[in-house]
C-alpha cells in the first residue's frame, strides 16, 4: 500500500495544475457571454442577466472533460403571479416533475407575458389560466435576440473577433448552443432560459441526506428554491443543477479529499474509461452525484483524510450503481439517472472495476511515472456482492459500503461501532463473500 501513496498524490498534483488555468479560461469566456446577454436584456427586458451565480468557474476547474456548460438566462417574472399546472399524478420515479406555466385570467400587470411571441392562449374550459408561457416560443425569441446581440457586439468591438461562434444556434434543442474561444480553449455553452421559483424543495430523505453536511446546511440550500427549465416544446421541468453545485461547494469547504477524489475520477473517466473523451460514458454530472452520495454514506471526517481511501469511497458507490444499473438522483432517490441512458453499462462496469482492482496504470500521467504494478486487489466475483442493494435497499448503508472498502483493502476506520456494523453485514453476506474471495 505504501508504494501507491506517492503515485496518487503525483496524479493529483497533475490534475490540480490545470485547475487555475481552466478557471481563468472559464471566466474569460463567461465575460464574452455576459457582454452579449447585457445587449439581449437591453433589446428585451424580459430576459435578465444573472451575475450572482459564481459557481461556474469553480465547477469547470474541477473537471478534465470538455462537456458543454449550462448558462442560465432568467426570465424577469414573479412566479407567485403564475400558475404551476402539473400533469396528472406520475410514477414516483418520474421526478423531477414537468409542468406548464399558466397566466391567470385575472392576472394584473402580466401583459408582456401574454404577447404572442412567448404566449399560447388556452381553449380549455374551466381552466384558471388564459394560456401558457411556452418554452419553445421563449427559446425562439431568445435565439433571435442572441443573434442580434452578437452582431451588435461584434460591430461595436465589444467582443474580440473570433471569440464567439454562433453557427450551432441552428440546432433544434431545448437550449441554445454557443462556442466561445478563451485563449487556446473553446468552451461550448448551452444557453438555457430559466424561471426562478421561491418554492422550497422538500425531500422525504432530507434527514438522511443532511448527515453528510454541516448542521442546517442542506435545509438552507434547499430553501433557496427550485428552477424551471424547458423540458419539451410545451412543458417546463424542475432543475436542481444549481442546488447540487451549491452542495458540492460546501463539500469543498470541509477538510479532506472529497473534491480531490472527484477530480481524479473525472480525469480517469476522461482518459481511460472514455478513451480521451472519444467514446460515450459517464459524465461529470454522474460523478458529482456519486460524490454527494458518498459524502452521506461516509459522513465521518476520518473517511476523507487519506487520498487513496477517499477515491475508493467514490469507487465503491459508483461500482454498486453500475452493477445494479441504478444511480439515484440525490434529491429524488426514486429517480434513476441511468434509466434513460444509452450507455453500455456492462462494459463500463468492467472498466471501472478493472481500475479499482489495479489503478496504477491509469494514474500515470507520463512515462516517468512507470513503476511496479501491484497484484489485483480483488477477484472477479465482487460483482455479485455489489448486486445486493438491487434486491434489498437496506444494503444502501455505510456498513455495506465499509464491507466493500474492506474487500478493496482500503478500510482504515478505527471506530468500534463502525467495525461492528460492518462485521454484522459481512456475516449476512458471508457465503456470497466466500464465493468472491
Amino acid at each position: 500500500m505504501a508504494v501507491q501513496v506517492p503515485l496518487w498524490h503525483h496524479y493529483l498534483q497533475a490534475v490540480r495544475s490545470r485547475a487555475a488555468p481552466r478557471a481563468q479560461d472559464f471566466q474569460r469566456a463567461e465575460d464574452v457571454l455576459l457582454t452579449v446577454l447585457e445587449r439581449v436584456h437591453a433589446l428585451d427586458p424580459r430576459f435578465l442577466v444573472d451575475y450572482s451565480r459564481d459557481l461556474g468557474a469553480f465547477q469547470f476547474a474541477l473537471r478534465s472533460s470538455e462537456e458543454p456548460l449550462s448558462l442560465e438566462v432568467p426570465l424577469g417574472l414573479e412566479t407567485e403571479a403564475f400558475l404551476m399546472e402539473e400533469p396528472a399524478a406520475t410514477e414516483p420515479g418520474d421526478s423531477p416533475a414537468w409542468c406548464r406555466l399558466g397566466v391567470p385570467k385575472d392576472g394584473a400587470g402580466l401583459e408582456r407575458w401574454t404577447a404572442d411571441d412567448v404566449f399560447s392562449a388556452s381553449s380549455e374550459s374551466g381552466s384558471q389560466s388564459c394560456g401558457h408561457i411556452v418554452p419553445s416560443k421563449v427559446l425562439c425569441v431568445l435565439k433571435g435576440l442572441l443573434v442580434a446581440a452578437i452582431v451588435h457586439c461584434k460591430h461595436h468591438n465589444l467582443i474580440a473577433p473570433g471569440s464567439l461562434n454562433a453557427s450551432s444556434l441552428q440546432e433544434e434543442e431545448l437550449h441554445l448552443s454557443l462556442l466561445v474561444s478563451s485563449g487556446w480553449r473553446t468552451i461550448r455553452f448551452n444557453v438555457v432560459p430559466v424561471v426562478r421559483r421561491r418554492h422550497r424543495l422538500t425531500t422525504p430523505e432530507g434527514t438522511l441526506l443532511a448527515t453528510g453536511f454541516p448542521m442546517g446546511c442542506l435545509e438552507r440550500i434547499l430553501g433557496q428554491g427550485m428552477d424551471l427549465v424547458p423540458a419539451s416544446a410545451q412543458h417546463w421541468r424542475v432543475s436542481t443543477d444549481h442546488l447540487l453545485t451549491k452542495l458540492l461547494s460546501v463539500l469543498g469547504s470541509l477538510p479532506g479529499h472529497r473534491l480531490d477524489s472527484l477530480s481524479i475520477l473525472d480525469r480517469v473517466n476522461h482518459d481511460s474509461w472514455r478513451d480521451e473523451g472519444q467514446s460515450a460514458g459517464l459524465t461529470f454530472s454522474h460523478l458529482k452525484m456519486v460524490l454527494l452520495w458518498a459524502s452521506v454514506l461516509f459522513p465521518a471526517p476520518a473517511d476523507w483524510t487519506d487520498l487513496e481511501g477517499s477515491v475508493y469511497r467514490l469507487l465503491v458507490v459508483l461500482l454498486c450503481c453500475l452493477a445494479t444499473r441504478n444511480l439515484p438522483h440525490f434529491l429524488w432517490p426514486a429517480c434513476n439517472l441511468l434509466q434513460a441512458s444509452d450507455l453500455d453499462l456492462g462494459a463500463l462496469y468492467q472498466r471501472v472495476e478493472r481500475f479499482a482492482s489495479q489503478p496504477e496504470a491509469s494514474l500515470r500521467i507520463h512515462i516517468t511515472h512507470l513503476g511496479p504494478t501491484l497484484p489485483p486487489r480483488i477477484d472477479n466475483g465482487v460483482k455479485s456482492l455489489l448486486q445486493l442493494p438491487a434486491s434489498d435497499p437496506a444494503y444502501w448503508v455505510t456498513a455495506y459500503f465499509d464491507v466493500l472498502l474492506d474487500k478493496f483493502q482500503v478500510f482504515n476506520i478505527q471506530d468500534q461501532d463502525r467495525i461492528a456494523a460492518m462485521q454484522s453485514i459481512f456475516r449476512k453476506t458471508k457465503s456470497l463473500g466466500a464465493e468472491d474471495s
